[in-house]
């Protein structure tokens, strides 16, 4: 080997790994909705990408993540629709410099569109003869999912066009939306069930949107801001003409759209929203920069994933500095006790800030923070507000001085006063007092009446307080004993209220068998975990005889969660619980696995990953279970082989790689199981 080989060589590794770990983060930011890198971070990546690709041209790569758009294909139940129009991304900047730099480069007098860039799903609207016909996301630039019946939950987006001036087709682009409002009362919603927040408005509207069910969809609230439109014969020769048509037809266009002319308005444009964007409704991430006039955007052109003729600067993330006031802590429904932080209110997103999670006792000594400390609280693309980092302290006296002694996370807990325990390999301290520590009491009864578990309606938070404070509820199956004449004594409560509250109790006793197993709140059982659970095991009496191994059998079942369910049976309190709950009538039996018909996959652990054809996942699923096989969700050694689809997942594919597991077609897996 030479000498330049010798230099060349750490680069052309970086090229690789720079490429290995955009394409990992673009999976988990389109499809997973579980992002790793902050959009800064991302693009210096692709940049340096970008750099080392022009540097070494032999290593050029079509599929390189600078050759081609991020995907957001590969959830199941959506019709794949090839775009009229490639779904392209737009170059980024976080320098108002270059933007500067690229107003100046093109051709003299030509208009710029300044439009405020919002943070959701990109998604192609198609009409036919002015009727809604496809709605596609952005999928991988060439292909989308056809989410129309999601869609038509939104009441932004109109089904039809009654006017005679609408061309027999055209194609409006915009952003599907959730705003702050509906954001955090969803969060709310989910840290009550002590699900996953959702790190942004922009995850959780890509998730939303994908779901199967538009009837929860509708409940979200979403909303649609639209800002391209394609097609032929279409009015208007300009973008910004083309827009005023959109808004008369009915359409959701943005009032903060504007036409500048130098690169003076352009800046003017940028600062003006930098600071009022805080006061939308919605998220914003920067501002989109096109060329007005379409011919000049035809001539202009595209690069492989950008057009040439426009660009967006991204807004920094937003940060600021304030006084970390106290650390107070909260004990969870599963007794997981959480460190808050509590601040000098400061204004962020549009929202004023007055606390911030700590996480646990390992965040905290991270970050070396304790009261006293001025802090910076940062939101940037996430609404969830996070303590990033603290300034240098400034001692002046012997009270600073004596200030500064390290903080001592809490040896007992804060509400009953019982011994904090930590499990071996987890981060949190977690109080054991499940039946005697009141937030745990009251938050497994506000688990247990949820929308997605029992689902009975007037027992909220406040009153599920009142009722414990009054001695009424002490745990979930006194809920069936509750009476017309102790509701209605109760403050701001009477007999109308008590009637409601008594017969959604009522109701609840049809709620079927894999929700009750979730309404039950074993530690780690949720609400997916419980529905295959309760189709393995169809009686409460055949579960609670189950062994770890045997529950580690089932799919997303681990060794912890198995030996959750198993000390669950194993307390006698739970099992009195349990009894009078069957007593009051509720469905502690669901509907059995149906037998394999054959044992042509028996003994082997098949992982299902990709897009399909001939089938659903569920029905491949299926398929395999009737066939005696077992479905896995991750790819281990014992993996007998992935039913590979398009689109599969770049980690499971790499990990297949390097254990040596293979893969099947479609068409190989239904010729397995014919044959």
């Amino acid at each position: 080997m030479d000498l330049f080989s010798e230099i060349e060589a750490p680069e052309r590794e970086e090229l690789r790994a720079l490429r290995k770990e955009l394409e990992e983060a673009n999976y988990k930011y389109y499809v997973l909705n579980m992002p790793t890198l902050s959009d800064r971070e991302f693009d210096e990546k692709m940049h340096r990408l970008q750099t080392l690709e022009a540097q070494f041209p032999d290593m050029f790569d079509p599929k390189s993540p600078t050759q081609h758009v991020g995907s957001d294909l590969g959830k199941k139940g959506f019709e794949q629709v090839k775009h009229k129009y490639p779904m392209l991304s737009l170059a980024n900047s976080y320098s108002r410099e270059e933007i500067e730099d690229w107003v100046r480069k093109l051709p003299s007098g030509v208009e710029i569109v300044c439009e405020l860039k919002y943070d959701g799903l990109s998604i192609s609207l198609w009409y036919e003869k002015g009727v809604l016909v496809k709605a596609l996301t952005r999928g991988d630039g060439q292909q989308g999912d056809n989410v129309i019946d999601n869609i038509k939950t939104i009441p932004s987006i109109p089904w039809k066009i009654e006017r005679n001036d609408v061309p027999d087709f055209f194609e409006l682009r915009g952003e599907v939306l959730l705003p702050w409002e509906r954001f955090e009362a969803l969060n709310k919603e989910r840290e009550e069930q002590e699900e996953p927040l959702f790190a942004n408005p922009r995850n959780a509207a890509s998730g939303t949107l994908k779901l199967q069910d538009p009837r929860e969809v509708a409940r979200r609230g979403l909303d649609a801001y639209l800002y391209y439109m394609l097609g032929e014969n279409l009015p208007g020769s300009t973008h910004f003409e083309r827009l005023e048509t959109a808004k008369a037809w009915g359409f959701h266009i943005s009032d903060a759209i504007k036409v500048c002319h130098s690169v003076d308005e352009v800046m003017n444009y940028i600062a003006y929203w930098d600071t009022e964007r805080k006061n939308l409704p919605v998220a914003t991430d920067g501002i989109v920069l096109k060329v007005n006039n379409l011919a000049q955007q035809d001539e202009l052109g595209y690069t492989a994933k950008t057009p040439r003729w426009a660009i967006a600067y991204k807004f920094p993330a937003e940060k600021q500095l304030t006084l970390l006031r106290e650390i107070t802590y909260q004990v969870g429904r599963t007794g997981v006790v959480t460190p808050v932080a509590n601040l000098e209110p400061v204004q962020l997103s549009g929202t004023m800030v007055q606390r911030a999670t700590l996480h646990n006792e390992d965040f905290i000594k991270s970050l070396d923070i304790r009261p006293g400390d001025k802090v910076w609280v940062e939101k940037g693309g996430e609404i969830i507000p996070k303590i990033v980092g603290r300034t240098d302290r400034d001692i002046k006296d012997s009270n600073d001085i004596k200030d500064l002694k390290d903080l001592i996370f809490p040896t007992h807990c804060p509400e009953c006063g019982a011994p904090l325990v930590r499990v071996e390999g987890e981060a949190a301290w977690r109080c054991p007092n499940e039946t005697g520590c009141p937030p745990q009491i009251k938050g497994k009864i506000e688990h247990f009446v949820s929308r997605k578990a029992m689902n009975i309606d007037g027992l909220g938070e406040e009153t599920i307080d009142l009722f414990y404070q009054k001695g009424l509820l002490h745990n979930i199956a006194d809920i069936y004993d509750l009476k017309l004449e102790d509701i209605a004594a109760q403050e701001r409560l009477g007999e109308k209220s008590a009637q409601n509250i008594l017969d959604g109790i009522e109701a609840s006793k049809q709620v079927p068998w894999a929700r009750v197993l979730f309404a039950l709140g074993i530690r780690m059982v949720g609400e997916t975990t419980a529905k295959k659970i309760a189709r393995k095991y169809n009686t409460i009496d055949t579960l609670m005889w189950a062994t770890a191994e045997q529950l580690c059998a089932i799919e997303d079942v681990g060794p912890q969660i198995a030996e959750n369910i198993v000390k669950y049976f194993e307390d006698i309190r739970n099992l009195e619980i349990l009894d009078r709950l069957r007593k009051a009538g509720l469905q502690f039996e669901g509907e059995a696995e149906p037998e394999p018909t054959s044992d042509k996959l028996a003994g082997m652990s098949i992982v299902i990953s990709g897009t399909f054809v001939h089938h659903s996942r569920d029905e491949y699923k299926a398929m395999i279970e009737a066939n005696g096989g077992k479905n896995v969700g991750s790819v281990s050694k014992k993996t007998s082989f992935i039913l590979a689809g398009d689109n599969m997942g770049p980690e499971k594919r790499k990990k297949a790689e390097d254990l040596g597991i293979p893969l099947k077609t479609e068409e190989e897996f239904l010729d397995l199981i014919k044959n």
